[in-house]
C-alpha cells in the first residue's frame, strides 16, 4: 500500500511531497509539518542528510524509511536526529506507533530544551545579580539584601528587567556619593 494512502487512513493529511532530499528539506522549511517521512536513499540529498538539516533546524519530527536495515545507517540516521526508523516492508500498524513515538518524543525533546534554556537565563541573571550586589556593596557601603533592594526598586523605577540593571551596574559602576 502507498505510504499516502495508509497515512490518510490512519486520519493523517499529506501536506508535501518530495522526490529528492533537497526538496523534502525545503517543503519542510516551507510548510513546517508536523512530521517529515524520508526514505534514506534518496537523490540530490540523502534522506539522513536530510533529516539532520531538517533536525538541526528544529522543524519536526523525522521518521526514516528504508529497504536496509544495516546498524550503520541505524547510527547515522539516530545521530542526524531522526525520531523513529523503520524498515521496508512495514505495514499500516507499523507506521502508526512509528509516528506516535517519533512525534511524542520530539516534544519531550523540545520541552527539554525550552527548560534547559530557562534554567540556563536564570542561572545568568542569579550570577549577573550576585556580581551587582558585590559592586554595590563594594561601592555604595550596602549590605546585601540592601543592594538587591536597589536593583529591585532600580529595575521598576527604570522599567527594566533586574538582570538588565545588574549588568549595567557590572559594565558602568555606581557613582560614590561623593563623586
Amino acid at each position: 500500500m502507498d505510504l499516502v494512502e495508509m497515512l490518510g487512513e490512519e486520519g493523517y493529511d499529506v501536506v508535501g511531497q518530495a522526490g529528492d532530499g533537497a526538496r523534502a528539506v525545503e517543503l519542510a522549511e516551507q510548510l513546517r509539518p508536523d512530521l517529515v517521512i524520508l526514505d534514506v536513499k534518496m537523490p540530490v540529498l540523502d534522506g539522513i542528510a536530510a533529516a539532520e538539516s531538517i533536525a538541526s533546524r528544529r522543524i519536526a519530527p523525522v521518521v526514516m524509511l528504508t529497504a536496509f536495515s544495516q546498524r550503520e545507517l541505524v547510527e547515522r540516521a539516530r545521530d542526524a536526529g531522526a525520531m523513529a526508523y523503520l524498515v521496508k516492508p512495514f505495514t499500516q500498524s507499523d507506521l502508526v506507533p512509528a509516528i506516535e513515538m517519533a512525534v511524542s518524543r520530539y516534544a519531550e525533546v523540545a520541552a527539554l530544551e525550552t527548560e534547559v534554556a530557562d534554567l540556563t537565563e536564570r542561572l545568568e541573571t542569579r550570577k549577573a545579580l550576585d556580581r551587582a550586589k558585590g559592586v554595590l556593596q563594594e561601592r555604595m557601603g550596602l549590605t546585601e539584601p540592601e543592594a538587591f533592594r536597589w536593583i529591585q526598586k532600580t529595575a521598576m523605577d527604570l522599567r527594566r528587567s533586574m538582570r538588565e540593571v545588574a549588568e549595567g551596574v557590572v559594565t558602568h559602576g555606581v557613582a560614590r556619593p561623593e563623586e
